[in-house]
C-alpha cells in the first residue's frame, strides 16, 4: 500500500497552526484527523485523514487518550464491539491502539458510547496491561 506522507504533513501543519481545540468529554466518539501512519498503525482516510475515535481519558483541554474504531467486525481480546448513539450498527474499538493526541485533531462529534460499555472497555484495557 502506497501512503502519501507528504500530503499528510501539509494537513498536519494546518491543524497545528490554524485549528482551535473543540470542547470534548470522556465517552464521546469523534471523527479525528489521525493521519497517515507507519505500518499497521491505524490511518485516517479522505481529505482530512479522518477516522472515528473513542475518547477514553481527558487529561486537560489540550490532550486526551483515544481508541480508534475499525469498520471490520473483528473479535478477540484486542477488540470491543459497542453501539454509538445515533447509529444503527455496531462499531469495533481497537483496544491495542490507544493513543495520546492533541484535541486539535478532533474534527466533529458523532455520538457517545454507553456507560456500561465504557466500564467494560476500561476493564479490558486493564487486563491487557497485566
Amino acid at each position: 500500500m502506497n501512503k502519501d506522507f507528504e500530503q499528510w504533513h501539509k494537513e498536519k501543519s494546518s491543524i497545528h497552526h490554524e485549528k482551535k481545540r473543540p470542547f470534548f468529554h470522556v465517552r464521546e466518539v469523534w471523527f479525528c484527523s489521525l493521519g497517515v501512519n507507519v505500518g499497521f498503525e491505524q490511518d485516517g482516510g479522505g481529505e482530512k485523514y479522518l477516522r472515528p475515535v473513542f475518547v477514553l481519558r481527558k487529561f486537560n483541554k489540550e490532550v486526551l487518550w483515544v481508541l480508534p474504531f475499525t469498520k471490520h467486525g473483528k473479535e478477540g481480546k484486542y477488540y470491543f464491539k459497542t453501539k454509538i448513539s445515533d447509529r444503527d450498527s455496531e462499531s469495533t474499538v481497537i483496544l491495542s491502539q490507544i493513543r495520546l493526541i492533541d484535541a486539535k485533531r478532533l474534527q466533529y462529534k458523532i455520538g457517545d458510547v454507553p456507560e456500561d460499555d465504557f466500564a467494560e472497555i476500561k476493564k479490558r484495557l486493564r487486563a491487557l496491561l497485566e
